[in-house]
């Protein structure tokens, strides 16, 4: 599988974890302390052959996207789930303890992130829907973002990343619907 767009790591390791799932080329940003130098390297990347943002599913790779967004818009996104992206021992999480399938399945489920949006889910319907403030708001959360393809987040930036990946009630509601059943079945 190639990618035409460039994908952006946060080290060595993912890189050679990207070269083993897909053809690509990769530009890293060792670490979370994005310097101008290299955000100038996406900006270039973005203009010749389009971006796709693959970091790691915890706080400093959430933190990379933010800066590479905020500073390169319209760049794809890619996200992993934790636990496919857990090290087999316990040590880390991260794009490089991935297997294969799952780095082609998640550069395959690559969104583009949209600012202006047009609101289709309320703060309202996600406290019913028991993603914000309930007992088991993170567990629904993780599973919401994983049928959704949109990654984990917390209840702060759940609402803002359903509006960038213009999720629509009606995808909402079946992934609630889904989650719900789950319960059920528990």
């Amino acid at each position: 599988m190639k990618i035409k767009e460039i994908i952006v790591v946060e080290g060595k390791d993912d890189t050679t974890a990207i070269k083993r799932a897909v053809d690509a080329d990769t530009i890293e940003t060792n670490g979370s302390a994005v310097n101008m130098e290299t955000i100038e390297k996406i900006q270039l990347a973005q203009k010749t052959r389009g971006v796709i943002i693959f970091t790691d599913p915890d706080y400093p790779g959430q933190k990379i996207r933010q800066t590479i967004t905020h500073h390169v818009p319209d760049c794809k996104h890619a996200f992993i789930p934790k636990e496919a992206a857990l090290h087999k021992y316990g040590k880390g999480v991260g794009v490089e303890h991935a297997s294969p399938e799952e780095i082609r399945r998640a550069l395959k489920d690559a969104h583009l992130m949209m600012e202006d949006t047009v609101e289709v889910i309320s703060q309202d319907e996600l406290i019913v829907a028991g993603l914000i403030g309930g007992p088991r708001a993170k567990e629904r959360r993780e599973k919401l973002g994983k049928l959704l393809k949109i990654g984990y987040t917390n209840g702060k930036q759940l609402y803002k990343r359903l509006q960038m990946f213009q999720i629509s009630k009606e995808d909402f509601g079946q992934a609630i619907n889904v989650i719900r059943q789950e319960e059920k079945n528990e």
